[in-house]
């Protein structure tokens, strides 16, 4: 379809050449057959103009060219004259892409390219500082029990140093240290000697001590500081108490080895598998890093770890208890791990502490640990007796 055929002639119009004149001249003229259909000047006067391209060096109206340009833009159509920044032909060829980098800037297509996953710590620090534990551990578990409740009392006073100074750190919360290290230390001696009777009267006394030695002090935000030592008191050193229980009965040490290595491996499992699977989280508004990938990988992990520990370790001890006992492990490390990720949120620290490179502090190694020891302790004495 021609131009010609979008409008009406030039003689009809004002979007005529100069030597036509103008249109008011033409009012009542007749055109020629050379011009074109026959129109009556009403109907002309209602038919749009056709827009025409400025020839090279033309003088058209600016306004009208700038509208000319602005309707081309806004709606692309070959009907119309093709707007200046494209070709005006459809023969011509068209421009090269503009390159993806700018000069002078650092960005490259290669910066775009997706980077290597990764693992998000210092894996060989904290693979050194776990063996160095791990000998420690075990040199002081099939040694000499005492030793080994040693370990645990200086784990605890560690970790209620950790956190009593985060939270006057970030809250302001003056929690006593003194009668919550003396009290811990005591609750894990007293559930070794005198069992879970002995250990509930440390925990009771502990209490009553932070109460009283906070009396010392001015009394605004009582309430709140005794409020936080009773639960840290109970988080840190009670729990730990259960290690002390099972370090008790008489296969004692492959007890608290199966409960260590359980929950340990239950975390290795989770960070593997999470880290080379992970795509759907777990809880990401606790812990973002957590999928639920991970968490089946710390489940098949410590279930298969568990039965066999139970069949080769534990005296009595039967496969299928071991897939119970795993199952259990995952289920209470991952949720201890997630209650200590809730802390930290809200404290606004990413660590505890500094204490162990590649881990954090004591209590980041702890968080799987404490809420996993009593289930563990009530499950052997379900499954195997107290010994």
């Amino acid at each position: 379809m021609n131009e010609s055929s979008w409008g009406a002639p030039p003689g009809a119009g004002q979007w005529g050449p100069p030597e036509y004149g103008p249109a008011s001249s033409l009012r009542g003229v007749a055109p020629s057959a050379s011009a074109g259909p026959v129109h009556d000047w009403g109907e002309a006067a209602q038919t749009r103009p056709m827009p025409i391209v400025p020839e090279p060096g033309g003088h058209q109206d600016d306004d009208r060219e700038h509208r000319h340009i602005r309707d081309n833009r806004d709606h692309p159509d070959d009907r119309g004259a093709a707007p200046r920044s494209g070709p005006l032909f459809r023969d011509d060829q068209p421009q090269e892409p503009m390159p993806t980098s700018v000069p002078g800037s650092d960005r490259s297509p290669d910066s775009e390219k997706p980077k290597k996953k990764s693992a998000g710590r210092n894996l060989r620090a904290a693979i050194g500082v776990g063996a160095g534990l791990g000998a420690v551990i075990l040199a002081s578990l099939f040694v000499y029990k005492p030793v080994f409740i040693g370990v645990i009392a200086i784990a605890v006073v560690v970790g209620l140093w950790e956190l009593t100074s985060r939270l006057a750190e970030r809250k302001d919360i003056r929690v006593p240290l003194v009668p919550l290290a003396v009290g811990g230390t005591a609750m894990v001696v007293a559930g070794y000697v005198r069992g879970a009777e002995g250990a509930w009267v440390a925990m009771a006394l502990t209490a009553l001590a932070v109460l009283v030695w906070r009396m010392t002090e001015a009394p605004e935000n009582y309430l709140r500081d005794v409020t936080a030592g009773v639960f840290a008191a109970f988080y840190v050193p009670f729990l730990a108490t259960f290690v002390a229980l099972m370090l008790a009965a008489d296969d004692g040490p492959q007890r608290v080895l199966t409960f260590l290595l359980l929950t340990v491996v239950s975390d290795t499992g989770a960070y593997a598998v999470g880290w080379r699977f992970g795509k759907h989280k777990l809880a990401p508004r606790i812990s973002p890093g957590k999928t639920r990938e991970g968490l089946v990988g710390a489940l098949l992990f410590a279930m298969v770890a568990g039965a066999l520990c139970m069949e080769f370790l534990i005296k009595h001890g039967e496969w299928w208890q071991g897939l119970l006992l795993g199952l259990a492990v995952a289920a209470s490390a991952t949720l201890g791990d997630l209650g200590e990720s809730m802390i930290k949120r809200d404290l606004g620290i990413k660590d505890m502490g500094t204490l162990l490179p590649g881990h954090g502090g004591i209590m980041d190694r702890l968080d799987s640990l404490l809420p996993t020891a009593p289930i563990v302790w009530l499950l052997f004495v379900v499954f195997v007796g107290a010994g």
